[in-house]
């Protein structure tokens, strides 16, 4: 049976740059936006914002919906991501709660876009989005309970 992981990720910018996250992962120092998996009886905006705490220390809420993306990883494992932003007014200080989560850093668009050590294609592909101005209401992404 197919189950493809339910993933969410987050584009944060202020003053013009991006917050990406740092983990190690076989060996190799990657980078990626704040993100992880769907939990149970959780919704894909709270997945959003808890993994955003998680992984930076930052408390905040989801502005907009950038769109899914879908993605085979070279060892087969299928993911669905669902991709929010969120602009803040400034850099905010940073504090993984996640110990999977070595630093977080604050870099421009094209630093990541020509990095070497992004932890999946999804990563530019999703700067791209963002860079791209589309924007959508996140009452496209609804819960019923």
């Amino acid at each position: 049976m197919f189950k493809p992981h339910v993933t969410v990720a987050c584009i944060v910018q202020a003053e013009g740059e991006l917050l990406v996250v740092e983990e190690t992962v076989h060996g190799k120092a990657t980078w990626n936006q704040p993100a992880g998996h769907l939990e149970a009886d959780e919704s894909l905006l709270e997945a959003a914002s808890r993994e955003l705490y998680e992984e930076t220390g930052i408390q905040a809420e989801m502005e907009y919906f950038l769109g899914v993306q879908q993605w085979t990883a070279p060892d087969n494992t299928p993911f669905i991501r669902f991709l929010f932003a969120v602009d803040l007014p400034t850099r905010l200080p940073t504090q993984p709660q996640d110990s999977d989560i070595d630093r977080c850093w604050w870099l421009s668009p094209q630093q990541i876009l020509t990095a070497d050590r992004l932890r999946s294609p999804l990563v530019a592909e999703s700067v791209r989005i963002w860079q791209s101005g589309v924007r959508y209401p996140l009452s496209l992404v609804r819960i019923y309970r």
